[in-house]
């Protein structure tokens, strides 16, 4: 008789060493002044939003990253995660992460502070 093997789902993605999980943007499919574009001329999008850090990146200060900040980032080493069926999970190299959108805090940069 057949075993029945059932396997579990799998419920978080955890980065390690140098990486960040990104939730990548919908691409664009209007221009600023409303104009639909065809699905072939989609403005590529290589923005998202952290959705987890790995733990050696949480705790080094030279890169100020923290989850669901938005970022921007070089896609070329990007890994997808085929976690869901729309597969807009990837993981990032930390060296990938080009820069961080934030929000000025009361009149002052981050920086500042």
């Amino acid at each position: 008789m057949a075993k029945s093997t059932r396997s579990k789902a799998i419920e978080y993605v955890e980065p390690i060493g140098a990486r960040v999980l990104v939730r990548k943007d919908e691409p664009k499919r209007t221009t600023k002044g409303g104009i639909a574009l065809p699905d072939q001329a989609e403005i590529p999008t290589i923005t998202g939003r952290i959705v987890a850090i790995s733990t050696q990146i949480e705790n080094d200060t030279d890169f100020p990253l923290r989850q669901y900040d938005k970022i921007l980032f070089h896609p070329k080493e990007a890994i997808p995660v085929d976690f869901e069926t729309d597969n807009q999970l990837f993981v990032v190299p930390v060296e990938d992460v080009v820069a961080v959108f934030r929000r000025e805090t009361g009149g002052k940069t981050p920086k500042e502070d």
